[in-house]
């Protein structure tokens, strides 16, 4: 071996020692993980991300990943010349199109992600919120009266069945499809699912995967920490706007919810996860 090999080796052995803190800290800790935008359809970053939710699980972390699946609806939808329209970034969904939600996100995305996880080496289970009817829904009503037909919001999260599966050693992956006592199915934010997932599990961390590196300030650097109590004020001088803000009110309803923190983050680098859970500095906006 040459000096340089050496060396090479010895960084990461020393790598590894430093992660070790870490990994005692979040040893058997559930950690929510919602995986969305751009880095769904890039097989390369979802091969990522699916190696580190594996490694987090094999270093005794519990990793939940629930999933998005915008991109890939309204690519469907107009494979099928379905037309459809959206309401502040919500889709209003008639009957056809909620069949064809819940066949692309139930359907192949979440078998896609299973798979990549199961060939990374987890051993990932898919789910829907259909199944033990894990995700109670209710039907979202509008202030300004606007139908959306099948949208639902989180009415009841059954731990049970997450839990029976992320205690026998399993990686729980969610799609977020609600349903109703009647049995009638509703699509739901894949953000608002992640976060009421996390808030009915006690979550120690909710990690939200996005296409941006988290929240910047007017002067485009990147804030690392909001406390919910600072979160009104940023609305309001124009610090946040736009869809990070359900982002944030969501992560803040988490933490007051019971989960340990949330934290906004750039799914499109490589390896984000591992830089928050397993290295001091973390990475994007922690929401505490």
């Amino acid at each position: 071996m040459s000096d340089s090999q050496a060396r090479a080796w010895l960084d990461k052995a020393e790598t590894l020692r430093e992660a070790l803190p870490f990994m005692r800290r979040y040893t058997g800790k559930t950690i929510v993980v919602k995986f969305g935008g751009h880095a769904m359809v890039d097989p390369a970053l979802t091969e990522s991300f699916a190696a580190d939710i594996a490694l987090l699980r094999q270093v005794g972390m519990r990793p939940i990943v629930v999933h998005g699946g915008g991109p890939q609806i309204a690519q469907m939808l107009e494979r099928l010349n379905v037309k459809t329209q959206a309401v502040d970034g919500l889709r209003i969904t008639d009957e056809p199109t909620m069949e064809i939600v819940e066949m692309v996100l139930a359907g192949k995305i979440n078998k896609d992600l299973v798979t990549a996880l199961n060939k990374a080496g987890g051993t990932a289970v898919g789910l829907s919120g259909k199944d033990g009817r894990l995700l109670l829904a209710e039907k979202v009503q509008r202030d300004d009266g606007v139908d959306l037909g099948f949208v639902g919001q989180p009415k009841h999260v059954n731990t049970a069945v997450i839990e029976a599966i992320r205690d026998a050693g399993l990686i729980p992956v969610i799609a977020p499809i609600g349903v109703d006592e009647n049995g009638q199915g509703y699509n739901i934010n894949a953000d608002t699912a992640a976060g009421a997932i996390a808030a009915a599990l006690m979550a120690e961390r909710l990690i939200m995967l996005t296409d941006v590196d988290g929240v910047k300030d007017k002067a485009g650097e990147l804030v690392s920490e909001i406390r919910r109590a600072d979160i009104a004020g940023l609305v309001e001088d124009g610090t946040v706007s736009g869809g990070m803000i359900p982002k944030l009110e969501m992560c803040a309803t988490a933490v007051t919810s019971g989960v340990g923190a949330a934290v906004i983050q750039n799914g499109t680098v490589k390896h984000v996860l591992l830089l928050e859970l397993l290295t001091e500095y973390g990475a994007g906006t922690l929401v505490s």
